[in-house]
């Protein structure tokens, strides 16, 4: 049997991680090291991150409640099932709401100035309360900008119990070619969408949303897919090993390529120190590779899976949530600082950025031990659930869970199997 939630979890301190690089481009401008080519393509198209992990959430959840809710639709378990959707994200969201606010302020009266932000009202405050911010043809970010993720991850988890069924459907009665078929045509209209030239950031005219209900429905069909073909024998699993390696390749292939493209360059590409320059535009062509990069993960254990399920990166994975979540108020912070001292270059400045990375690490290592993990945990246990939940839990639990019997709140857990007799 092959487990493969070690290395996914890797993939999640990889998705951050790659976030985190993308607002870090004017710091590294700063520095020299976007004059590395291929390094500052990668970084550029660095918010892909956030695609990952909408692929990511719908492959785990599918792989954590296919059997459980697939069936037909129980009110209690669907309740319980937002209930723990909201125990995972919301603590973290509401700590740094607040935070993120405090910030502004407190930056604003170091620098003498008012708070002048369109977003800074009640209103706005209430949405990203309330996580509906990015609902809507035209969002309004602010506060924590990166909570609009959040916004779009609510959105799915609140239809899933609808796209459950049909994803149970789809498991028990169509054969794998159909799948792949669907897989497809559940990612055409965002790619239509992605071939548009009218915002490099495609958050106009329900970018947002397409790009998470395509991807978190294609990554939960990547997990049907993967179940059909986990039991086909060494030969899978070796293409599989060989494409998780070839997947990521590709695209930093097409991250290049996108770069020197002239027609994907926006009007606008200008990069100043403090900010990122403009993604081009197309990159949401690059989803599918990202897409598939999971399942072909998911079905190997040698090569790039066994590389993602280290303990540093399975570690990494486990604080990625809070690293995504608190490293742009943390950088406004050292940019404020930065701009107060006068520092905007030199060694001094190269010293700062080193501490602005390993801060945001420690920061979210913090945040993942002191609220986090306690919050989500005492959120669980409200509705009688185990504390750490088995799809996320370290190597210890994994392993401890291999040698016991599955509990109620286990996910399926031997992919090598399909799940054809829910256990």
């Amino acid at each position: 049997m092959s487990v493969f939630i070690r290395q996914l979890t890797g993939i999640r301190f990889v998705a951050a991680f790659w976030v985190l690089a993308y607002h870090l481009q004017g710091p590294f401008n700063v520095l020299g090291l976007l004059s590395i080519p291929i390094l500052a393509d990668v970084m550029r198209v660095g918010r892909l991150g956030v695609d990952l992990f909408f692929a990511l959430s719908g492959f785990i959840l599918t792989h954590t409640y296919l059997t459980r809710m697939g069936g037909s639709i129980h009110i209690k378990e669907t309740l319980k099932f937002w209930w723990l959707r909201l125990a995972r994200i919301y603590p973290v969201h509401l700590v740094m709401l607040i935070i993120a606010g405090l910030a502004v302020f407190a930056q604003a009266q170091v620098r003498g100035e008012s708070v002048d932000r369109d977003w800074w009202n009640p209103i706005d405050f209430i949405k990203n309360l309330l996580l509906i911010q990015e609902w809507g043809p035209d969002p309004q970010r602010g506060w924590n900008f990166v909570a609009w993720s959040l916004s779009m991850e609510w959105l799915a988890y609140l239809i899933f119990p609808i796209l459950v069924l049909i994803l149970w459907r789809l498991h028990k009665h169509v054969p794998t070619f159909a799948l792949v078929v669907a897989w497809f045509v559940v990612l055409a209209p965002l790619m239509g969408y992605g071939l548009g030239t009218s915002d490099p950031y495609y958050t106009n005219n329900w970018g947002s949303t397409y790009r998470i209900l395509s991807e978190f429905t294609a990554g939960a069909i990547t997990y049907l897919i993967v179940v059909r073909l986990a039991d086909k024998g060494p030969r899978v699993e070796r293409v599989a090993m060989w494409l998780s390696a070839l997947l990521p390749l590709a695209v930093v292939a097409g991250s290049v390529f996108l770069a020197r493209l002239p027609a994907a360059q926006p009007p606008a590409n200008a990069m100043n120190p403090d900010a990122e320059p403009l993604p081009p535009y197309f990159h949401l062509t690059l989803v599918p590779l990202l897409i598939a990069w999971i399942g072909t993960l998911a079905l190997s254990q040698g090569g790039v899976a066994r590389a993602l399920s280290t303990r540093a990166l399975v570690l990494g994975g486990f604080v990625s949530y809070s690293l995504y979540m608190t490293h742009l108020v943390w950088f406004g912070l050292w940019r404020a600082g930065m701009d107060v001292a006068g520092v905007d270059g030199g060694p001094l400045y190269a010293a700062s950025v080193v501490g602005l990375v390993a801060g945001a690490f420690v920061i979210a290592w913090l945040m993942w031990k002191i609220v986090e993990e306690p919050a989500r945990e005492w959120m669980r246990r409200l509705v009688g659930t185990r504390p750490v939940p088995t799809e996320e839990a370290g190597e210890a639990i994994v392993e401890a869970t291999a040698k016991s019997a599955p509990a109620k709140d286990a996910p399926i857990e031997p992919v090598a199997v399909p799940d054809d007799n829910p256990r």
